[in-house]
């Protein structure tokens, strides 16, 4: 029985999730990637000056225990355990994570007015939210919901929370009892509550070493910047030059990207495409001579004037992203093509972090930057918006209806974390292998 040709568009964690399905059958994909290297967001890079940074926040706290197992397996079990710790910083302040159960320590007056409006947010009938904003309000009641997520949402999703849906929520955002937010106003001990407890994060190497394992599963074809599809003749265009052929497609390229690229894709299907939003992340990377920049692995900006929406520190994951008594930040500054166009460079924006970090107290003024970069991740967090759900249907609709099987954060068009990319690979590959049988039936 000769093996199906199976093409696999991206070598991220749900391209590889597809080729680790693929082999347990015993097929081989051909793995194609636009970039030099293999990883896509799961990339990790070391500068010459010795820092390690992966591309964009990475750690593992899936609680799958077969997910877990595999990626263990695939750093031979050298990887950190660690117990992670969040705050918040909002004019000033620094309360820990989540902020609706820390408010202790926050003014007075916006304590009492965040609790009134709580309680009288909680009196009213329950109703089904028509928007995010809808949800907070209904959550946190007025005063909170303005000061935190409201303002959040605008630095992170770049759109207003009555523009989103709240088909991305699920656990991401804690709904808290009265008796928890005055205890955590009052008391130095409240409880941490947040999906995130634990994570594992490879010892050595950077969060792409994850990918190890699977790496050999496929047949890497680095270099190949897809122009076009024709799914009549099933042929594959690169820039390079290079035509080739498949049986059955699986592409975790972005779906904006990837429509467009199809030869005959009808004209309501392509506005359809340019209608999914998603932000473009500006990723600066810092290397401090101190390593006790922080306490918490990450840190959340309110602040509107502060240009980052989020930092996080690589060299509290692994000693070993750093040189030793050293720190390293990495900062998170958002734009989108639909509601906030970025122009300039990437490193545009190195000086304006380094300042918003001394302006916070993050980084002293005796620091010495031992390194600075920046990098421009056209694609970062799909941006759940009130057009994403009729666009997001005919858009897979058509794929289907091609028999292209999509997959990952910007093939499903998610919100989706490490284990779920790699998943929704796998099953993605299980579509085509169902696919395959049925034809060969």
């Amino acid at each position: 029985m000769t093996m199906p040709n199976i093409a696999i568009l991206g070598t991220g964690m749900a391209g590889f999730g597809a080729a680790y399905r693929l082999h347990a059958e015993g097929i081989a994909p051909v793995m194609y990637d636009k970039n030099s290297y293999h990883g896509g967001h799961t990339a990790s890079f070391r500068c010459e000056t010795g820092f390690l940074f992966d591309v964009g926040p990475h750690i593992s706290f899936t609680k799958d225990p077969r997910i877990q197992e595999l990626f263990a397996d695939s750093v031979e079990q050298r990887y950190e355990t660690v117990q992670i710790n969040l705050n918040n910083y909002w004019k000033g302040y620094w309360p820990l994570h989540p902020v609706q159960l820390h408010m202790r320590g926050l003014p007075e007056g916006l304590i009492i007015k965040a609790i009134a409006d709580f309680v009288a947010a909680r009196q009213l009938p329950e109703e089904s939210p028509g928007n995010y904003a809808d949800w907070l309000l209904a959550s946190f009641g007025v005063t909170f919901a303005e000061e935190f997520p409201m303002r959040y949402t605008r630095k992170y999703h770049t759109t207003s929370a009555k523009n989103m849906s709240t088909d991305w929520l699920g656990p991401r955002i804690y709904r808290p009892s009265l008796e928890e937010v005055l205890r955590g106003a009052i008391s130095p001990s409240a409880p941490q509550v947040h999906y995130i407890t634990h994570f594992r994060y490879p010892s050595d190497g950077g969060f792409m070493c994850y990918l190890k394992k699977f790496v050999p599963m496929g047949n890497l074809k680095l270099n190949h910047e897809l122009v076009s599809i024709d799914p009549r003749t099933r042929e594959l265009r690169f820039s390079n030059g290079v035509i080739s052929k498949y049986d059955s497609l699986v592409s975790s390229v972005p779906l904006p990207d990837l429509i467009p690229m199809i030869q005959g894709a009808p004209s309501d299907v392509l506005g359809a495409s340019r209608r999914l939003a998603c932000s473009t992340c500006i990723l600066v990377n810092i290397g401090v001579d101190r390593e006790d920049l922080s306490s918490a692995h990450m840190t959340y900006f309110y602040d509107e004037d502060i240009c980052f929406a989020r930092i996080g520190f690589p060299h509290m994951l692994s000693k070993r992203n750093a040189p030793p008594g050293t720190g390293s930040i990495q900062a998170e500054v958002y734009f989108s093509d639909k509601y906030k166009p970025f122009s300039g460079t990437a490193g545009d924006w190195i000086e304006p972090v380094i300042h918003d970090l001394r302006r916070c107290g993050v980084l002293r003024d005796d620091d010495r930057i031992l390194s600075r970069k920046a990098m421009l991740l056209r694609y970062a967090n799909v941006i759940f918006d009130l057009e994403r759900a009729s666009a997001l249907k005919k858009v897979h609709g058509y794929l289907e209806d091609l028999g292209i099987a999509y997959c990952g954060r910007y093939g499903d068009w998610g919100y989706m974390w490490t284990d779920e990319s790699f998943k929704s690979g796998e099953l993605a590959a299980e579509r085509v292998l169902s696919a395959t049988t049925s034809i060969a039936a």
